[in-house]
């Protein structure tokens, strides 16, 4: 197992080996998957904050390495590795005017040289000086709030690959699956069953060894419903123990109405205190992992993904 991370957190102290990454304030960043969330189509790239600690080398620098001895290369000349998977991929898309666009994109290399080239050659780019009013990485870089490029444009039905031509809201391979869905109607339901939920000061868990967001009153709390408190002897602050199939967790008692009698919550991203994390802040408060009740049996049928909400558990107070 090879990890790249800047800290050794649960996941990583597992690994083999540990590559060094980079702050997210020292690397560069273009918004990619959230755009698709926006009700307006734009484009922002930010520079980095802070220049990179001497000796850390950007990750897709070791990405490009991993890769490279991955195919029986030697892997001490990433960017090497770049420039030729790079140019290649220029030949392809170019063809008789691969030459200028190399040289147009030759003085960026990894993920911003990609950048310019998609930039570029999209449907709002300069085409490589053809339009020299469309968009190149320079532009989007110098506008700090990006660049506002309209409402969200129409793309159906050119964009749909279903064989029907339409947007299928009920194929049979979910229509087939009703009868599953159906007759978990008619069974009993569990006495309590868990949820997780997000933690807007968390993100996951990416923020939890940072000590302006850490501060403050502890979050990895169980949501209670008063009615389930009072028919299980749990208070408000009070200690429960979650538990399943002999896996159990402990989390404090956050009494809430805002629950559905029969329902707990706890948010995912906790359980700090792994041996062999190094997390000094988060360790503070390592909280309780959801991840220790889920049924990792559990998966849905269809999608593959595992079960994370509606699992049953019992709920009790703590020793």
């Amino acid at each position: 197992m090879v990890s790249l991370d800047i800290y050794l957190n649960e996941t990583t102290r597992h690994a083999d080996v540990v590559l060094p990454g980079l702050s997210p304030l020292e690397d560069s960043h273009y918004d990619v998957a959230f755009p698709q969330l926006s009700d307006r189509n734009h484009a922002r790239y930010s520079a980095p904050v802070f220049p990179p600690q001497a000796g850390h080398v950007p990750e897709w620098h070791s990405m490009m390495a991993l890769a490279a001895i991955a195919r029986g290369r030697r892997g001490d000349d990433a960017r090497a590795y770049d420039d030729e998977l790079t140019r290649d991929e220029v030949r392809r898309l170019a063809g008789d005017r691969a030459d200028a666009v190399w040289q147009a994109v030759s003085r960026r290399s990894g993920p911003e040289r990609l950048l310019e080239l998609s930039l570029r050659a999209g449907p709002y780019g300069d085409q490589f000086g053809l339009k020299p009013q469309g968009l190149n990485l320079d532009k989007v870089a110098t506008a700090p709030g990006g660049i506002d490029l309209g409402e969200l444009q129409a793309r159906i039905p050119e964009l749909l690959r279903t064989p029907s031509g339409r947007i299928e809201l009920a194929p049979t391979m979910l229509l087939d699956d009703l009868r599953r869905a159906e007759a978990d109607l008619d069974a009993a339901a569990p006495a309590m069953v868990i949820i997780g939920r997000r933690d807007v000061r968390s993100n996951n868990s990416w923020m939890h060894n940072l000590p302006t967001l850490a501060k403050g009153p502890e979050r990895c709390t169980l949501f209670v419903h008063p009615a389930d408190a009072q028919r299980l002897g749990l208070s408000q602050g009070t200690s429960a123990r979650i538990t399943r199939d002999g896996h159990s967790a402990v989390a404090p008692v956050e009494l809430t109405d805002t629950m559905m009698q029969g329902v707990v919550c706890l948010p995912h991203g906790w359980g700090h205190d792994r041996p062999g994390a190094r997390l000094q802040v988060a360790a503070e408060r390592p909280g309780a992992s959801l991840n220790d009740v889920l049924d990792e049996s559990q998966r849905d049928p269809l999608s593959g993904n595992a079960v994370l909400s509606g699992v049953a558990v019992t709920i009790a107070p703590a020793a």
